[in-house]
This record gives structure tokens, sequence and C-alpha cells, in this order.
């Protein structure tokens, strides 16, 4: 019983951290808006995820895919914990 609620608050931690991510990317649109306290406090909690994967080089055609593809990835991992309850 205890495992639903550990999966349940993972998968809204999840949700809440692709938010953050998205916010995080339309932030790019914004001249200096990195430069503001909402801008640092994502750099500081959307970094941590997003620096390893910028090795892999997802861009194309001036477009970065990297955040589209964490948000994926997170989204995989929050099913496979629903089919682990299953």
């Amino acid at each position: 019983m205890i495992s639903v609620y550990i999966v349940l608050l993972l998968a809204r931690v999840i949700e809440v951290y692709s938010f953050l991510l998205v916010v995080y990317a339309l932030l790019s649109w914004f001249p200096n808006a990195y430069d503001t306290w909402l801008g640092r406090l994502l750099v500081d909690i959307a970094e941590p995820v997003i620096k390893p994967f910028r090795r892999f080089n997802l861009q194309f055609a001036g477009l970065d895919f990297t955040i589209i593809i964490i948000i994926l990835l997170l989204n995989l991992f929050k099913q496979f914990l629903f089919n682990l309850l299953i």
C-alpha cells in the first residue's frame, strides 16, 4: 500500500519537473530572463539533469531537442513505475 503512494508521489514529482523544464526552455525566448531570480532558480533546478545530455549534441537546424528528450525519458520512467504497480 505504501508503494502505491510512493509511485504516485514520484509521478507527481516527474510531472512538476517536466513543467519546470518547459518553463526553462521558454525562458530562452526572452532576453536576460536567466538573470532574474526565477531564471536563476530554474537554472539551478534544471541544469544538473540537462548537463549530461548536452554531450549527445541533440541540436538540429538551430533547435535544441535536449529538453524534449529528457521529458520523454521522464515520462517513460513514469509509465514504467505505473506498470510496476499492475
